[in-house]
């Protein structure tokens, strides 16, 4: 398979590349260019959360679930990339797991609600 157009172009230009395919909904695209791109410079989070969300967008939840956790190890108060690991969790029919993400998710966000 020729990967050349996914890889091609400085880390700016692919990342642009990415934003466009996932703007697009073509998650399939944007994760082949995202992939590469976390590869180069994984401790970024942006790079890595979009990729996550190609992943969960395309249905390859175990990916996203992979992305999400090193999101969460890195910096355990990413709010976001808690409630994207509750709802990926979810999907998976893993609703325990899921219910506490969700709840950290919530705290971290400030709401006061009980879950």
């Amino acid at each position: 398979m020729d990967t050349t157009y996914y890889d091609h172009g400085t880390q700016a230009e692919r990342w642009e590349r990415a934003r466009m395919f996932f703007d697009a909904r073509g998650y399939a695209a944007a994760a082949r260019v995202l992939s590469g791109l976390v590869e180069e410079v994984p401790e970024r989070t942006g790079p890595r959360l979009l990729l996550a969300r190609a992943y969960y967008h395309s249905a390859q939840l175990r990916r996203a679930e992979d992305e999400l956790r090193i999101v969460v190890e890195r910096d355990p108060v990413e709010q976001y990339a808690r409630l994207m690991l509750g709802r990926t969790l979810e999907r998976q029919g893993r609703q325990d797991e899921a219910d506490a993400q969700l709840r950290i998710a919530s705290a971290l966000a400030g709401d006061s609600t009980d879950r």
